[in-house]
């Protein structure tokens, strides 16, 4: 699943995020997301969040439980 869409971000989901110096090389980074960063319910290039490690990026992919 793509990180598009808000609805589908919650505290607490396993997520791969592309940091904003990986955006060239598009380098994932996985983490949990603490905090949701973005206001608007979709976003082309993935919503925003924040992970429990303090790093924030554009959710690429939802790792299904």
């Amino acid at each position: 699943m793509n990180g598009n869409h808000r609805a589908d971000i919650k505290p607490g989901l396993e997520v791969d995020i592309v940091l904003k110096q990986d955006q060239r090389t598009g380098k994932l980074t996985r983490g949990t997301v603490k905090d949701i960063l973005t206001n608007s319910p979709n976003h082309p290039h993935g919503i925003k969040v924040r992970l429990q490690s303090g790093e924030v990026g554009r959710v690429k992919h939802i790792i299904q439980p």
